[in-house]
């Protein structure tokens, strides 16, 4: 379904896998979308933010094919915060654009946080998605997007400097590193059994078996219950851990407590302007916002103290 190796074949070292501190670059920024869900010119637009902003340098640049470039060096990490595909008309284009930037980023300097869409492709017997992009992956598909989880190139969750990224977020405090794990213990096995007459059944248990990090809740999956890659926006209390997340759909992005949601490309679909990027430094939190007419808008964000004790 999607090769982020290709520009770093080998298994990432766990400190890079799990967070910004991974890096022996000098404190890059940290840029952040979510839900691109197939909508390809929504994705380029709040990409282009930053180089369309005077206090930021570009991290990419787009060709005479309108194709984007990774420019960033190492001075920025890109974390895509769950839900490449389905809704949108162009998924295959959106999976190639990340391709493509992990391919030209120094190695680890794009993650991908696992969505409830990507979670569609590895456990489709809970879903029966069939009518989209996600349900319609091959055996084959399913087996290298665990590949890339058991490699490190996507995870559950990955720390940045006060914020833990992760699609969904849980209510009670986590460590990257801990659900990180749990994710390829879980995928590596699901990877044995995909296509044997196991699969269904080992689908089940691995959801249920880890449900801090797979599990489905009520309401749909939504609701309690639900693991990182699904609770809603609603039920994350603003006393939760400290989090950017997508899931929700928002018309922009909006902080309630401790944890902040930036899924805002589907509800701005139908209008001009309203992509985002969220942009994380040791010192502060700020969205890049495209306007109507074309230019950007930047708006801080509270950065809550961190409890590491």
């Amino acid at each position: 379904m999607i090769d982020l190796t290709a520009g770093d074949r080998n298994q990432l070292q766990t400190a890079a896998r799990d967070g910004v501190e991974g890096f022996e670059a000098d404190e890059p920024r940290i840029v952040s979308i979510s839900d691109i869900h197939g909508y390809l010119d929504a994705g380029r637009s709040a990409l282009t933010t930053l180089g369309d902003h005077s206090d930021f340098d570009p991290i990419v640049e787009t060709d005479d094919d309108g194709r984007l470039h990774w420019v960033g060096d190492d001075s920025y990490v890109l974390v895509v915060n769950g839900d490449l595909v389905d809704r949108g008309p162009e998924n295959q284009g959106v999976i190639e654009l990340v391709e493509r930037l992990a391919r030209e980023a120094p190695p680890g300097h794009v993650r991908v946080t696992l969505g409830n869409h990507e979670w569609g492709v590895l456990f489709p017997d809970l879903v029966r998605w069939e009518g989209w992009f996600s349900g319609q992956r091959t055996d084959a598909d399913r087996r290298q997007l665990c590949s890339v989880v058991e490699r490190g190139h996507i995870v559950a969750a990955y720390e940045g400097y006060n914020f833990t990224y992760a699609h969904a977020g849980l209510v009670a405090d986590y460590e990257a590193k801990t659900v990180n794990d749990r994710l390829v213990d879980a995928v590596r096995e699901l990877r044995e059994a995909i296509g044997t007459p196991d699969d269904a059944d080992t689908q089940h248990r691995l959801v249920e078996n880890s449900r801090q990090v797979l599990a489905l809740g009520g309401q749909g999956g939504r609701g309690f219950g639900a693991g990182i890659v699904w609770l809603d926006f609603r039920f994350l209390t603003g006393t939760a851990p400290p989090q950017i997340v997508g899931h929700t759909r928002q018309d922009d992005p909006v902080q309630k407590g401790n944890v902040v949601c930036e899924n805002v490309i589907r509800a701005n679909e139908s209008e001009s302007g309203g992509e985002a990027v969220l942009v994380e430094s040791p010192e502060e939190l700020v969205s890049l916002e495209r306007t109507p007419d074309g230019g950007v808008e930047r708006r801080a964000f509270e950065v809550p103290e961190r409890d590491d004790g």
